[in-house]
């Protein structure tokens, strides 16, 4: 029996730079029984500059998601990706104000908007929690992280409806939930740079490598991530940072769903964190938690 049903929208990065990420989704969910249908012929959700250029697009985009999603019967749309996250909640808040227009959606909406949970903050419920716990085979003793939450999935609190956007706690409670210690530190929220990655690397190199600085200065032996862009930033192009810093920080970045399965001993878990550039493995291996059979 599936103690959960949700209707799942992956997102365009998920089918393609971040494969990783949602086959780990889709394994631990497996594991969890926990049942994902994708929204039907699911659309970009406008992401990251539909709404910087054409805001009526920009909704009409979503409006179209949720047309789709409205055919399921699911009341609970799970988003792994905080960008579309983010746009979906905003059109979401957008959408009263735009009924004083005459083409308030030019998709027609046949019935209300579903909840949509952030996949970290999904986890991060106690019954989720409860759930996973049951599921923990190898605890993760001895791994030391700090949680980087990025800048999209919490603020503004006015569209996340969170209320410790500053200071989130979700990815904090899964990785203990898991018997990792997670490490207080001060820049969970700052921003990775995103995609100014490709027109502007030097403020990304001085951003991201910051973070490193900083996850090193308390102590952390890696980051855990639930945004794919984050891990994209912090993983493909460690090496080219450490370069520019002229430092090695040698930090491995996981994305939140691989330690659930790590710890649940989740087939698959070889294979996601293979997809890494920068080796997950030597830091397992040094802790005792990397033994494949």
């Amino acid at each position: 029996m599936k103690i959960f049903e949700l209707a799942y929208y992956p997102g365009c990065s998920l089918q393609g730079t971040a494969k990783d990420y949602a086959e780990s989704i889709i394994g631990i969910c497996e594991s969890l029984d926990i049942q994902l249908t994708e929204v039907p012929d699911w659309n970009c959700c406008g992401a990251t500059a539909a709404h910087s250029i054409d805001r009526r697009a920009s909704l009409d985009l979503v409006g179209r998601i949720f047309r789709q999603a409205a055919q399921m019967p699911q009341s609970e749309m799970l988003v792994p990706c905080p960008m579309c996250f983010n746009r979906l909640k905003t059109a979401i808040l957008a959408q009263p104000f735009d009924q004083k227009t005459e083409d308030q959606y030019r998709i027609p909406m046949e019935k209300g908007f579903p909840k949509i949970w952030d996949t970290a903050n999904f986890f991060a419920t106690q019954q989720m929690m409860e759930t996973i716990s049951n599921k923990v085979q190898q605890p993760l003793k001895g791994l030391k992280v700090v949680c980087y939450y990025g800048c999209m999935a919490n603020r503004p609190s006015e569209i996340s409806d969170e209320t410790d956007f500053e200071n989130p706690q979700s990815l904090d409670r899964i990785v203990m939930n898991l018997g990792a210690t997670p490490i207080a530190w001060p820049f969970k929220t700052d921003c990775c740079g995103a995609t100014q990655v490709l027109s502007r690397p030097d403020i990304v190199s001085h951003l991201v490598g910051n973070l490193y600085d900083m996850a090193r200065r308390v102590g952390a032996q890696a980051v855990v991530v639930s945004c794919q862009m984050c891990h994209a930033n912090l993983d493909i192009y460690q090496e080219k940072i450490e370069a520019d810093w002229g430092r090695r920080f040698n930090l491995p970045i996981y994305y939140f769903s691989e330690l659930i399965g790590l710890a649940s001993n989740v087939s698959g878990v070889e294979k996601w964190l293979s997809s890494h550039l920068t080796d997950p493995f030597p830091l397992l291996r040094e802790l005792g938690l990397w033994n494949p059979t």
